[in-house]
């Protein structure tokens, strides 16, 4: 287990090799992946029963992790290899066109950590939800987990799929709404409101823990521990993680405009002047 500081150190470095990587080429979604470093760092030294040397595709006696969003790649690899999937040095070839480490998560080339293919919006939770019916009943006393994006609840198998899990009392899972109001076309509230997302949560049976600050590390150890201990107990566990797409940048912070868009070569010295090298870079 790793300190909340050893944590907060971790996440600076993950913050630099997103900027690095969609810089580079030139292409990505930066946005929402400085705004998930947190919880993501989080997940992968802390809050997860994994083993990246005993990686398998069943997930059997290991905790599990559905990322639906799949465009905010860049955070899901840095995390991965710090945490020890792969080497940090593949990082390097993010989006090069037959490599692993594709623009959106990829089996075809059995990347450890990797689990289904995600990006077409919506699909995760069911998958998730799939996974974790499956450690029922096998026994495994394991947890899965989903991570979404708060745009992405706008797909209606996302709530096909929270009805089902509410119903059936799907209890060892915990899935997390990356809630940043923003999505590539505007703002949430924009383009099609959410409303009360913890009453309408709590509206199809689940247990809803709010993390209020994302990008403060402290609440979120102690929001996914909450969320933890309220498993098996009759319900699935939704996390509403509110979060500011852009952190850690303060002209990338709170906008859309770097949803996918990425920072010019010119920009990219400005930017990592503000996360110190704290890992190394790649």
């Amino acid at each position: 287990m790793k300190s909340t500081k050893e944590l907060q150190t971790i996440a600076t470095q993950v913050r630099r090799d997103i900027l690095r990587m969609t810089t580079a080429a030139k292409s990505g979604h930066p946005g929402g992946s400085l705004g998930t470093a947190d919880w993501m760092t989080a997940m992968q030294f802390n809050i997860m029963n994994h083993d990246p040397e005993h990686f398998t595709m069943d997930g059997q006696g290991q905790d599990m992790l559905f990322v639906s969003q799949g465009h905010i790649t860049p955070v899901i690899y840095s995390t991965m290899a710090r945490r020890g999937y792969f080497p940090v040095s593949e990082l390097s070839t993010f989006r090069q066109f037959g490599t692993r480490l594709q623009g959106h998560p990829s089996t075809e080339h059995g990347l450890p950590g990797i689990r289904m293919a995600s990006g077409s919006l919506g699909q995760g939770l069911s998958v998730g939800i799939g996974a974790a019916l499956g450690k029922k009943m096998t026994g495994d006393p394991n947890l899965v987990y989903t991570l979404h994006g708060d745009g992405e609840l706008q797909e209606g198998q996302i709530w096909e799929a929270v009805m089902f899990a509410g119903a059936k009392h799907v209890d060892n899972l915990i899935s997390t709404i990356d809630y940043n109001h923003q999505q590539i076309d505007g703002t949430t509230q924009q383009v099609m409101d959410l409303g009360d997302l913890k009453a309408k949560l709590e509206a199809f049976m689940w247990t809803v823990v709010v993390i209020e600050n994302g990008n403060d590390m402290q609440q979120v150890l102690d929001g996914m521990a909450k969320a933890k201990s309220l498993t098996g107990k009759g319900s699935p566990v939704a996390v509403i993680l509110t979060t500011e797409m852009g952190y850690g940048v303060d002209f990338m912070q709170g906008t859309n405009k770097y949803h996918g868009s990425v920072l010019s070569a010119d920009d990219l010295p400005k930017a990592l002047a503000q996360l110190e090298e704290t890992l190394g870079d790649y």
